[in-house]
């Protein structure tokens, strides 16, 4: 079954039974900041759930676009070296705000399951929490399935909390059971039943609701009868594109594998990052999507790979989820340049870099420290732009550690000098841009990568002027830019 059917059978089969199809939000929660990313299908939801917001429909179903690249789920570095680990993903969900509870959802669960996409009864089995009797109940009595197939957890697996307060409730997993008896989780149910106040004491809810979630890749990787979210048709392509750009086969050698699968993985990611408005920036979720493109292009580059070649695999993903997202076919011009410059200013400064990380990491490993100093690794940083995670990734490869705490040290006392450089020019900085307040730029870096612009105003040090002669630097303004802050 491809998996353009299992996600219009799972919407179909919801809408059928009374659910509205609420499209996926974008990957930038709205109004949420206590959020980096859309991690679940039920944050579109929050405010339903909390009852701050009412909507005219008490069941919903959806296919969420989903990141975990950063915070309490963040699966980055697990990418690539397990078979079903991703940073972004697709999410199937059906929800009921006061609607049905407990039996409802495993019902409907169980016959989507079993009976539409025909998965084998024997192989799944389930868990609930372990206190859950209502659970155990419907399960055993109501579905029918064996008592050793019904698992009772605690509270660290089968209890889910929005929050420190607020809905809370155990939850039910299906599992599926592969051949060779290892398995996976394909299907959370939760059942918000509770409020947690700040004493932390449970207290029932006046209308009791669902949420669930489901990850597309893992259930197309169940009912395409493959044991690796990889081979499947929502990565294969990539997964050829990946071998075709590094000249390396898959599945080979394990370092090979993890390499060609973060290469898919994070193609996905930047291609749907940079579609909901993510530019490459040194924070926040900028920062999250540089990353990402650093972390791929060093894989391709142990491959051998020494150019940009991880824009080439935006078409790519674009021509595997057109049909579901249009919107990324506009988009995906810019898209593929904004990754082709990112990737070719992180290849210069490894080329600039690379050689003094290496020399750092011998260093450390002759002494049999095994340990860089902290002022080696900003002056890196410093002097090249080398990112800390990154050196400390490989480092870690390499059996090292980086003295972090030193690395503060020095950052600090950046800062401090800065901070003391600021003072003496913070004066003609604030009188050259108050003689310039009234004027706009506009930023057009979401819809072009190129703009014809007029210089509004000249700058040299802190002196307004009319132009520059050759060899002189300055700061020009211009009306329109499509550029985007590199700080």
């Amino acid at each position: 079954m491809k998996s353009k059917d299992i996600r219009e059978t799972f919407l179909s089969y919801f809408e059928g039974k009374g659910h509205k199809v609420v499209k996926s939000s974008s990957l930038i929660p709205a109004g949420d900041p206590t959020l980096l990313f859309t991690n679940a299908g039920m944050n579109q939801f929050k405010n339903v759930f909390l009852g701050i917001e009412k909507r005219d429909y008490s069941r919903a179903v959806s296919c969420q676009k989903c990141m975990r690249a950063s915070g309490k789920h963040n699966d980055l570095e697990q990418v690539g070296k397990t078979h079903f680990h991703h940073t972004f993903f697709e999410m199937l969900g059906n929800f009921s705000f006061g609607d049905y509870f407990k039996e409802g959802a495993i019902e409907f669960a169980w016959e989507l399951l079993t009976e539409i996409y025909k998965i084998p009864v024997e192989r799944l089995f389930v868990s609930i929490f372990e206190n859950d009797e209502e659970a155990y109940r419907i399960w055993r009595e109501r579905i029918g399935i064996p008592e050793d197939k019904i698992k009772r957890f605690g509270e660290e697996d089968n209890f889910w909390a929005m929050g420190d307060t607020g809905p809370c409730g155990p939850c039910s997993e299906i599992y599926y059971v592969f051949d060779d008896g290892s398995s996976i989780e394909l299907w959370n149910l939760v059942f918000m039943q509770f409020f947690r106040d700040e004493k932390g004491e449970l207290h029932p809810l006046p209308k009791p609701s669902i949420d669930t979630g489901m990850g597309l890749e893992r259930l197309a990787t169940v009912l395409q009868g493959i044991k690796s979210n990889f081979e499947t048709d929502l990565f294969k392509p990539l997964i050829d594109f990946a071998c075709e750009e590094t000249g390396y086969d898959y599945p080979s050698e394990k370092d090979t594998d993890i390499a060609i699968r973060v290469i898919a993985d994070h193609c996905r990611a930047i291609t749907f990052l940079i579609n909901d408005g993510v530019l490459p920036s040194n924070e926040g979720r900028g920062y999250v999507l540089r990353r990402i493109i650093r972390r791929a292009f060093r894989y391709g580059k142990k491959l051998g790979v020494e150019k940009p070649f991880l824009y080439k695999g935006v078409p790519v993903v674009v021509n595997i989820m057109k049909d579901f997202y249009p919107e990324i076919v506009h988009s995906k011009e810019n898209i593929s340049k904004l990754c082709y410059f990112e990737e070719e200013r992180f290849s210069q400064t490894l080329s600039l870099s690379i050689n003094h990380l290496e020399r750092a990491i011998e260093e450390a490993l002759e002494d049999g420290s095994n340990l860089i100093k902290g002022e080696k690794i900003f002056k890196l940083y410093d002097t090249f732009g080398f990112p800390l995670d990154l050196a400390m990734e490989i480092a870690e490869e390499r059996g090292v550690s980086i003295d972090i705490s030193g690395f503060e040290r020095e950052m600090l006392k950046q800062k401090e000098k800065g901070r003391e450089s600021w003072k003496g020019a913070e004066a003609k900085d604030k009188v050259k841009y108050q003689s310039i307040s009234h004027l706009k730029t506009d930023f057009v870096g979401y819809e072009n990568l190129e703009s014809t612009s007029k210089v509004i105003a000249i700058f040299k040090g802190s002196e307004r002027v009319k132009s520059l002669k050759e060899g002189e630097e300055g700061e020009i303004i211009l009306d329109v830019t499509p550029f985007y802050p590199e700080g």
